[in-house]
């Protein structure tokens, strides 16, 4: 791992060297940076560069933080707030002679055979894990509809706890959603969805992209704000 200094910020970045003549710099999702270089080229020189794309870079690793996560830490006791399609309600844990979770009267009331911190985080995530599966499977097959002039199929998703992003897809085209998505608001996991299906088509974040974008979700930026404000 190499860095650099670029203003207050400290650029990390891996090296991997290859046959290719030019330089390329890579932004990942988690916010890494990738430089796949020339075989011949000095440490000097990479670095210069780095430091050239430095603007660049700080702005493609400050987009990716939108998306982190960044639901408050929950001690999973009754009278706390949790969300659940954007609305917030309160916590109620009770023993009982089954195991469930209820939504129900403006509570998420879990009910333990043997009520403990550790068990209700357990079945709480259970059960978001559920509804988010089916939540999810339903917006999917709206969402792909926009795309039918690009001749996108229903796509193949995954539910996959992610600690630097909401959504992803891989070069082979499925999308990877956050479970945590199901705590906001319908059109926030619509934006999301949105967001990954323009990237089966356009992978960069270009003119072309947020042209797309737009066109398949106007005032998307209404929501990916209120998703960042809900769940900061």
């Amino acid at each position: 791992m190499e860095s650099v200094e670029y203003g207050s910020k400290t650029i990390n970045f891996k090296i991997t060297r290859t046959t290719r003549k030019t330089l390329a710099i890579e932004v990942h999702p988690d916010s890494s940076v990738q430089l796949i270089a020339p075989k011949d080229s000095t440490l000097k020189e990479l670095k210069g560069r780095v430091v050239h794309r430095g603007k660049w870079i700080v702005k493609q690793q400050a987009y990716f933080e939108t998306f982190l996560p960044a639901t408050p830490i929950r001690e999973y006791v009754s009278g706390e707030t949790h969300y659940y399609l954007g609305k917030r309600y309160l916590l109620k844990v009770e023993q009982g002679v089954k195991n469930t979770v209820k939504l129900t009267g403006g509570k998420i009331v879990v009910t333990l055979i043997s009520p403990s911190q550790d068990k209700v985080k357990k079945m709480l995530a259970s059960w978001y894990y559920r509804l988010a599966k089916r939540k999810f499977e339903q917006l999917m097959e709206l969402t792909v509809q926009k795309f039918k002039q690009e001749k996108i199929e229903a796509s193949s998703f995954e539910i996959k706890r992610m600690k630097k992003r909401w959504g992803s897809c891989t070069p082979e085209g499925k999308i990877i959603l956050n479970p945590e998505l199901i705590k906001a608001n319908t059109k926030c996991i619509e934006y999301v969805i949105t967001h990954e299906l323009c990237h089966l088509l356009i992978p960069a974040h270009n003119k072309e992209f947020y042209k797309l974008l737009a066109e398949k979700m106007p005032r998307w930026e209404r929501w990916k704000e209120r998703l960042e404000r809900l769940m900061a």
